[in-house]
């Protein structure tokens, strides 16, 4: 694990809707610079995790910390911390009526206030990073799915945020577009940004985190520094019988 400082704390979280409970007073630290994959199975609290994390939910109970700043109900705050967290999702969100390149600047100028001439270059050293330089004045629907996935991390880096959350990023893909995101993802990781990654992708998780955290049923049921170990053999009997399931379906 990298030897950064606490950037997020997260104490003592419930979230609930209704009957279900999809955090059950779930406590953890993440710090500066590590790379932390977040796996278990559907509807076990991954999701609804990152999604308090930048305030897309709010927590029913407990405390949220992100770079010293506290999630509560000051907008200020809110903004604060959204504006240093990046966050890419299974769908990849972008403005259909918007070229990559104005998709890529938008909140740059209106939240950072950048002019049009730095948004624009930073868009387009992005745009290189990830491989789609050539693509900057086509719109949305003209790229491929790896693309469009591409595009939206760009996004998300183009405000200089000091974190990036990934919720299932590949889901949506067809097989055959999901490295290509992949591999943007290793660079950044090897970059020394702190990331929050939920996946299925095992091997992804197993190569590049510096730790894995297992949900069930809203708890986190196992915790690893040592993710090869982790895959080989996890120690918890659902986190087992998980990875027994995944090995027996690929």
């Amino acid at each position: 694990m990298r030897d950064g400082k606490p950037i997020i704390t997260v104490e003592q979280v419930r979230k609930s809707w209704g009957a279900f409970t999809a955090l059950k007073d779930v406590s953890i630290t993440f710090r500066e610079g590590e790379v932390v994959c977040i796996i278990g199975p559907s509807g076990s609290g991954k999701s609804t995790l990152l999604r308090t994390i930048n305030r897309l939910e709010k927590q029913d109970t407990g405390r949220i910390v992100v770079d010293g700043i506290e999630l509560d109900n000051d907008l200020k705050h809110i903004d604060a911390v959204r504006a240093e967290v990046g966050m890419v999702f299974q769908s990849f969100n972008l403005f259909s009526h918007k070229t990559v390149l104005d998709n890529i600047t938008l909140a740059p100028r209106r939240v950072r206030k950048w002019s049009k001439e730095k948004a624009t270059q930073v868009a387009f050293e992005l745009l290189e990073r990830v491989g789609l330089s050539a693509h900057a004045h086509k719109y949305p629907a003209q790229l491929s799915g790896g693309q469009q996935q591409r595009v939206a991390i760009a996004r998300a880096l183009a405000m200089q945020p000091k974190i990036m959350l990934f919720d299932e990023p590949t889901s949506a893909l067809d097989p055959e577009m999901v490295n290509e995101v992949l591999l943007v993802m290793r660079d950044l990781a090897k970059s020394g940004m702190t990331m929050l990654v939920v996946t299925h992708e095992m091997g992804f998780a197993r190569e590049v985190a510096d730790r894995v955290i297992f949900f069930d049923h809203g708890n986190i049921v196992e915790e690893s520094d040592n993710p090869q170990q982790f895959f080989s053999n996890p120690s918890h009997p659902r986190a087992q019988a998980f990875l027994s399931q995944i090995k027996h379906a690929s």
